[in-house]
Formats: C-alpha cells, structure tokens, sequence
C-alpha cells in the first residue's frame, strides 16, 4: 500500500510514576497516497506525539508504522528525514538563518540528489529560481539573502519548499502559519494546498483553526485523549460547519464540550 499506515500506536511517558501519561492509545490510521488530512484536538490530545512517533523521536510501546509499504516502527529518525517533510509553527525552525535561500534549499534538495553535502550549479539555481517565483513572493531575485533577513511568511513560505523539494513520501505540518497574521496564514495556506495538490502529496496537518480544518484537503480527524476520536471525509465533510463538526464530535464522544475544548484546549 502507498501512502501511510499507522496501527495500534501506543506511548506511555513517564511510566511508573505519578506523571505518568499515556500520550498515544492505540492510534490507528490508514492514509493513502494523497490524502490530505487536517487534525484537530486540545492541547494534550496527542497530535504533536503522533507526529514525533512518526518522524522517529522516541521508541514507541507498541504498534506499526509503514510508510509506502516499508516498516519504518525501528528506522532511525534521520533516516526517516530522507522520506518526511516536516515543517513546524516557529519560521525560525528548520532552517538556517545564516545560509542564504539558495544554500537552504540546496541543503534540502540533496535529500533527493545525493547525499553528500550540496554544490549549487547554474541548472540548479534556475530550478530554485523556477521554484520561489512560483510563490509570487518576489523571492527569485533573492537567492542570495540570508534567511534570516525574510519576513515570518516568506519564510514559511520558503520552508514549505525546502520541506517538499526532495518530493518526500510525507508531508506533516505542525501548526505552521499559527505564528502568522490572519492575511498571510492565508496565503501561506493556499500555497500549501496548491503544492500538496499537484505533487500529490500524503500530507497530516496539525491545526487549530477548525474552518481551515474543514476547508483544507479531503478528510478531518479529531484526537482526544491520545485517541482519534473522529474521522470524516467525503459526503459528510463536504458542506460540514465547524457547528456541524462540533456536534458530531459531542455525538462520537458521548459527552458535552465547549468549543475552546477543541479549539484551544
């Protein structure tokens, strides 16, 4: 099977103790090439451990993750680096401020080219030239800045390319616009679409904006309690409100929670 399948994961931190916390309860998951998945949940509900358990962070207690077929459960994370875009909320995060846009992008790039460290030659400064404008950000004429000189959104912006441009198998975003203004969060948002879409990307989506939840790919998951509580797609997706979202998970979780339960935790 291509795409992600995530089966029985189970994680219990600081087992023993009075601190102890089962982040992840027998998660189960089947994403297949292309899906884009949106996920909701309070803060606790385990979103962010499940994307370390995919990338590799730490051992899991049980359970399997495959990746297009392969076993990854016991591959090493950097390893796993080679397959899994990731981009996080911090523009900061993931990159280096002191390399220019170029030198960053051809750090990612030689995830697919090879893997010893970059060289940029003409034909691959005109891809990446190729690659910023079609950001519509005006970033082509800048390879040689610095990243750290970019604004917020240019650099997500920028980060969303270095995550994609070795064609990963996965894509996981971690709240990435939430440390954006509302306009260019929405900006950096559709470009995120645009590019999931057209390389046909396995993309999981952490967010806690339950309109872009609903608006953005094809299928939403809610996680409580180290559990998904709720999976929609198709028919009952489409048209759905966050009212409508919001009832439905009352209805699967048989119990009444307000909307900051969800939306902020």
């Amino acid at each position: 099977m291509t795409g992600l399948s995530l089966k029985g994961l189970k994680k219990t931190f600081e087992r023993g103790t009075p601190n102890q916390k089962t982040a992840l309860d027998g998660v189960t998951l089947e994403a297949a090439k292309g899906d884009f998945i949106t996920v909701l949940g309070s803060n606790g509900a385990g979103k962010s451990t499940l994307f370390n358990a995919i990338l590799g962070k730490f051992r899991l207690d049980r359970g399997k993750i495959i990746l297009d077929g392969e076993d990854i459960t016991h591959q090493k994370d950097y390893r796993r680096a080679l397959n899994i875009g990731c981009l996080y909320q911090d523009p900061l995060r993931g990159t280096a401020p002191n390399l220019t846009i170029e030198e960053n992008l051809a750090l990612a790039y030689t995830r697919k080219a090879s893997r010893s460290f970059f060289a940029v030659n003409r034909r691959d400064s005109e891809y990446f030239k190729e690659l910023l404008r079609s950001l519509d950000l005006g970033l082509e004429d800048r390879l040689k800045t610095r990243m750290g000189l970019l604004s917020g959104g240019q650099r997500q912006a920028a980060s969303l390319l270095m995550a994609t441009i070795a064609e990963p198998k996965l894509l996981l975003l971690d709240e990435h616009t939430a440390a954006l203004d509302p306009a260019t969060a929405q900006k950096v948002l559709a470009l995120t679409q645009r590019i999931v879409s057209e390389r046909s990307l396995t993309c999981l989506m952490i967010t806690h904006n339950m309109q872009s939840a609903l608006a953005l790919g094809n299928r939403t998951i809610v996680m409580d309690s180290g559990k998904i509580v709720l999976d929609v797609s198709g028919d009952e997706r489409d048209g759905m409100t966050v009212s409508q979202l919001i009832a439905r998970f009352q209805e699967y979780a048989g119990r009444m929670l307000d909307n900051d339960r969800i939306l902020l935790g």
